[in-house]
């Protein structure tokens, strides 16, 4: 009877330890927005490709969420639907019908514990073809990435004066383990010296004390077309760097200004000096096909952004002599025989990215701490057309 009194007792004492340890889990004090989607009843009408439905990820860096849409889309009456972190609750909710043929929307996430909210800017933008047959970088549009760390960010205005945020680097993963760093101390940063006004000054900056832990010594200065996720930055860098856009033109020629410096000491990602050997900077363009066969979308990443299958054109600098002036570059577009398909160039089946980096090996953690890239006044020449 005892053992059997007691037995239950132990139990009660258990059930009551297990009750208090749901009460006081704590609340999720995540407030993101991690997918976004919207249906047209006719979506062949309102978009270029299905997969512009859905924005599968989004990431933490991102605070602005852009859908893009055929000219003539009614904007008036849209319903966006959202997925947020768990336990999370979005303001106004998910699904409800709204009004963006003014320009933007703010959604606000609120955490489950009250505490934290972020606030999204929703934009449903039309893609209209490109009538400009030079497309000119001059990256004079400078602003400050959002949250506590603050570091230089790019971009681009469209040919209707909006403003495109095509640019991206790795600023954002340098921020992990170099929280303390001033924005002018980041291997990506803008200089008022340009060739001809603002100019970008790519650096490779030694790293934090996280970053070494994990072999990532060293961050390469870099500026490329695409996207940066910050969350895989540590765990798996050569898919953080996301290359390409759409590109509705044939580019035939990519040219632009830099100039140069190499570190002193060129070094693999394990700290190992590699004595004779300097480090070199990168220069290159490629356009890409953006859907598999299946119609799955494509990006490029840094371990095939040269090597894809999906790869159409490469103009690629093929070495970086050191400059201490501006010097300029003009590189042709090299197909390889292959030819464009005009439907898949109309509807925007092509990317195109352009990248810049103070060591070639960056992708790899290795090349020169110091090594020193300047670029300005960049265009990628195209194709005339009608």
């Amino acid at each position: 009877m005892r053992k059997t009194s007691l037995y239950l007792l132990l139990v009660a004492a258990a059930c009551m330890a297990m009750t208090a340890c749901f009460k006081d889990e704590p609340l999720n004090a995540e407030c993101d927005i991690e997918r976004a989607w919207i249906h047209y009843d006719r979506p062949g009408e309102c978009v270029w490709n299905l997969s512009d439905t859905i924005i599968s990820n989004v990431y933490s860096a991102d605070s602005i969420i852009t859908f893009k849409v055929k000219a003539g889309t009614d904007r008036a009456h849209l319903a966006p639907q959202f997925a947020v972190t768990a336990g999370a609750a979005l303001t106004p909710a998910s699904g409800t019908e709204r009004d963006f043929s003014r320009g933007p929307l703010t959604y606000t996430v609120t955490s489950e514990d009250g505490n934290w909210q972020r606030t999204y800017r929703v934009e449903f933008v039309e893609e209209h073809r490109t009538t400009r047959d030079t497309i000119n970088y001059d990256f004079e549009h400078v602003s400050w990435s959002t949250g506590s760390l603050k570091y230089y960010i790019w971009s681009e205005l469209r040919e209707d004066g909006t403003e495109a945020n095509i640019w991206a680097s790795g600023n954002g993963g340098f921020a992990i383990s170099n929280s303390s760093a001033a924005p002018d101390d980041y291997p990506t940063v803008s200089v008022d010296e340009g060739y001809e006004g603002k100019g970008v000054k790519l650096t490779t900056r030694k790293t934090g004390a996280i970053a070494a832990m994990v072999k990532m010594p060293m961050a390469a200065g870099n500026l490329f077309i695409g996207n940066f996720v910050t969350e895989s930055a540590l765990t798996n860098a050569l898919r953080s760097t996301q290359f390409g856009q759409p590109f509705d033109k044939k580019p035939t020629k990519f040219t632009g200004y830099y100039k140069y410096a190499p570190g002193d000491t060129f070094q693999d990602r394990y700290g190992n000096v590699e004595e004779g050997r300097t480090d070199e900077g990168a220069i290159y363009a490629i356009l890409f096909r953006n859907h598999d066969a299946d119609g799955n979308p494509v990006v490029l990443y840094g371990d095939n952004v040269q090597t894809s299958e999906q790869i159409v054109a490469k103009a690629i600098l093929p070495e970086m002599k050191p400059a201490a002036e501006w010097t300029r570059f003009e590189l042709e577009f090299d197909y390889g025989g292959q030819e464009l398909d005009q439907e898949t160039l109309d509807t925007f089946g092509y990317s195109l990215t352009v990248v810049f980096s103070s060591s070639t090996g960056g992708a790899y953690f290795q090349g020169a701490i110091g090594s020193t890239l300047y670029v300005d006044k960049v265009e990628i020449i195209c194709e005339s057309t009608e």
